[in-house]
Formats: structure tokens, C-alpha cells, sequence
């Protein structure tokens, strides 16, 4: 798989349909033109301690940021299946989907070259968008950190920590 260009401000964000962790069907698309904007998160693995933190992060926030008129959509490789032991096994209330294909992940240059433990590997970048009812991406974060991103995107936001 070869490493798709990354996403900037102001560029059009890929729709997409993918499963979420009961198996029914989302579509970016579906959200938009509402008065919300969607914050597609990519992550690499459910039940790691890193992905497990960032997502807890976004439940707890996930009040705060649906206030404001955010969603949150998490996406990873992980089957359905995993991320619904996931989401049972951490009490997740956010939307969970499954990106087996990696497709997405491309489309969003969020998946590619990364270093993990000084060796250069293929894989998931973790990285954040936001996208507004328009569907134009408002912010694109690439190599963001697990702990302590959630409090970071609130201040990039303006919504506080």
C-alpha cells in the first residue's frame, strides 16, 4: 500500500461508509450539512494502552464536544467485533469504526511510514481531523500523541482544556 498524500486545511475531506463496532453503517456524508462538524480520529490498535487512553479521553470529553456541536468518530484496522469488546470493555460512548482495508486510513494519509522504536515501519499514523457541515477539513493533525490530545485539540478548538 503506498503512502497516500496528507490532508490539509481547506481540502475536501473523502467520504466514506464504514461499519461501526455493532456492525450498522456510517456514512461521513449522512452527518454533514447539519450544524455539526466530525471529528474523524484514526488510531491503530483497540485495547492498547495508548489508543486506550485517547479514546477513554474523547468519552469523557465527548459531552463537551457534542455541546459544541462536534461528533467523534474513532476509526481503526480493528473488525467490528474488536471494537465492540472494546467499547463494552471501556465503557466507550463514542463511534467506533472498523477500517480493515485500510482504505480510509489512506485516503486521509493516515496510514504509511512511521517510527516505532527507531525502525521505520508501515502502519497507522495516529492522526485528527475536523470536518465541517461542508465537509471541508477545518484542522488535519498528523503524529499526534495518545495522552493528553484531547485537552490539546479542546485549546486548538477554543473550547478550554
Amino acid at each position: 500500500m503506498s503512502e497516500a498524500a496528507r490532508l490539509s486545511v481547506g481540502d475536501t475531506a473523502p467520504d466514506f461508509t464504514l461499519p461501526d463496532d455493532t456492525g450498522a453503517t456510517v456514512r461521513l456524508g449522512d452527518l454533514l450539512g447539519k450544524d455539526e462538524k466530525v471529528i474523524v480520529y484514526f488510531y491503530p490498535s483497540a485495547m492498547t494502552p495508548g489508543c486506550t487512553k485517547q479514546a477513554c479521553d474523547f468519552t469523557d470529553s465527548l459531552d463537551s464536544l457534542q455541546a459544541a456541536g462536534y461528533r467523534v468518530l474513532g476509526i481503526s484496522p480493528d473488525k467490528p467485533e474488536r471494537l465492540a469488546k472494546f467499547r463494552d470493555r471501556d465503557g466507550l460512548t463514542i463511534t467506533l469504526l472498523s477500517d480493515p482495508d485500510k482504505e480510509v486510513l489512506a485516503a486521509y494519509g493516515a496510514f504509511g511510514e512511521k517510527k516505532m522504536y527507531g525502525k521505520v515501519v508501515q502502519g497507522v499514523i495516529r492522526s485528527t481531523f475536523v470536518v465541517d457541515a461542508d465537509g471541508t477539513v477545518e484542522l488535519a493533525q498528523y503524529n499526534v500523541r495518545a495522552t493528553g490530545h484531547v485537552a490539546k485539540l479542546h485549546r486548538d478548538l477554543g473550547l478550554g482544556a
